[in-house]
């Protein structure tokens, strides 16, 4: 990445003027927004992807999004990126708005270049959550293709990353409308936490963050402050992670998804709450008290 475009990336939050309504009063506030831009993901100059997303951690979002997308194979396929500023044209003008988006012009080798180009010959343009807006049903819903690492957590530890979660959500703290993905320790410390208007994106950031910094998804879990649909699972299970917790219910289609793959799927996670619908037994809990014979 190159180390100016930090300096030109707008803002992920701005401010806006608001009247809040209360038991029959009203009063004037400034409320802090998230902001979300079309972010083009743009490979060896062909357009692949346009999602709507956080202006933060792009260069995560986009090394993430290249790998659980199974674009490139590991973070040394990807030689460069760049990110600038784009026009949104006429479309945007004509709605009486200024909105701009981000391009990010990634280059990555030949060889993942091609086998793109390939795949492309049967998809249609896609956009917003990563999966959708495909041409072929096997390309909709596609196998993971690897098996997810073999962990074992105590039940506890979920409950711990959780608690402990929202003081790491500072997007979410300042607007209220943000996602978070998490990579946990074992015991459930949260050792890093990428935000993002989008689950899926929030999630692809996480993954571009630890491969960027190196870290063997195999040694922790991943917590995620939404439902876990199919794309979550997936996402999750192709990137090597072995547990995915997630604070809301999942689909059936990601139930079976992370039952084939070997995913620890957790749902539900509250307080001391939680639903394993995967892999239960890698779920662990302390064992019962004996029972007093007297």
């Amino acid at each position: 990445m190159h180390e100016d475009d930090h300096e030109s990336l707008p803002d992920p939050t701005g401010t806006r003027p608001v009247e809040r309504l209360q038991a029959g009063r009203r009063e004037p506030h400034v409320e802090t927004l998230a902001e979300e831009l079309p972010v083009a993901l743009v490979y060896n100059g062909i357009s692949h992807a346009v999602m709507l997303a956080s202006p933060a951690d792009l260069e995560d979002f986009a090394l993430g999004f290249s790998l659980s997308e199974g674009i490139i194979d590991s973070p040394d396929d990807l030689l460069d990126a760049e990110i600038l500023p784009a026009d949104l044209g006429e479309s945007v003008a004509l709605a009486g708005t200024t909105e701009r988006g981000l391009s990010v012009e990634l280059k990555v080798t030949l060889r993942c270049f091609m086998r793109l180009k390939e795949r492309r010959r049967t998809l249609a343009g896609r956009t917003g959550c990563g999966l959708c807006g495909t041409e072929s049903l096997a390309e909709a819903v596609r196998p993971v293709g690897r098996e997810a690492a073999c962990i074992e957590i105590e039940a506890a530890a979920l409950e711990r990353a959780m608690a402990a979660l929202p003081s790491h959500q500072h997007l979410q703290k300042a607007t209220g409308a943000a996602h978070a993905a998490a990579w946990c320790a074992p015991d459930g410390e949260v050792l890093t936490v990428r935000e993002d208007v989008g689950r899926h994106n929030a999630l692809d950031k996480l993954i571009g963050a630890l491969a960027r910094a190196g870290t063997d998804p195999a040694t922790g879990f991943v917590v995620v402050t939404s439902r876990a649909s199919y794309e979550m699972v997936y996402k999750a299970a192709h990137a090597g992670f072995g547990l995915l917790a997630a604070v809301s219910a999942p689909t059936g289609l990601a139930v079976r998804t992370a039952e084939a793959a070997g995913l620890v799927l957790a749902g539900f996670v509250r307080g001391d709450r939680a639903v394993a619908y995967s892999h239960a037994r890698r779920l662990l809990t302390p064992a019962p008290a004996p029972v007093s014979s007297s």
